[in-house]
């Protein structure tokens, strides 16, 4: 999967800021995409107008034939995605429970499950209760990753900053 066609998952669920889209678009061309939108895209500034970089990125996709998903498929990729963060140790359970920013549709009983445990998080949550819940979620997590049709490939950036 390259990286444009990832981006399409990641834009959907809103865990790809439109400002880091002129440098995705840039990086594409090196890889030998191109588009008028893209080229356009891949040349304005970082902090350009929002709208005019999503109209761009949704143009540049659709001209090289790249379909945004649905919102079921790209928070089910969020999920997936969630899950081998943790499973890999890319990704604290408190990460994993922040990044939960859209409304996500499970459709198997291990997305449902893994959702609802992190969704079960609260900056409240008392120190004895915590380790219960990591615990709680890393299971949630090796299930739905052990289960799910969705690929490992979807890519997993790394939060932590070593």
């Amino acid at each position: 999967m390259d990286r444009l066609q990832h981006s399409a998952w990641q834009y959907v669920a809103e865990v790809l800021p439109p400002e880091e889209l002129p440098m995705l678009a840039a990086h594409a061309l090196v890889d030998g995409r191109d588009s008028p939108a893209l080229r356009e895209l891949a040349g304005l500034p970082r902090g350009s107008d929002e709208t005019e970089i999503r109209e761009l990125y949704v143009q540049a996709l659709h001209e090289l034939g790249i379909p945004l998903p649905d919102e079921e498929a790209a928070g089910r990729c969020l999920l997936a995605r969630l899950a081998f963060g943790l499973a890999k140790g890319e990704l604290s359970p408190k990460d994993v429970a922040d990044r939960l920013s859209m409304t996500v549709a499970a459709r198997t009983q291990e997305e449902a499950r893994f959702l609802s445990v992190a969704a079960d998080y609260s900056e409240w949550i008392g120190p004895d209760d915590l380790p219960g819940w990591e615990n709680d979620l890393r299971t949630a997590a090796h299930s739905l990753t052990t289960s799910t049709d969705v690929g490992a490939d979807i890519g997993v950036p790394s939060s932590r900053r070593d």
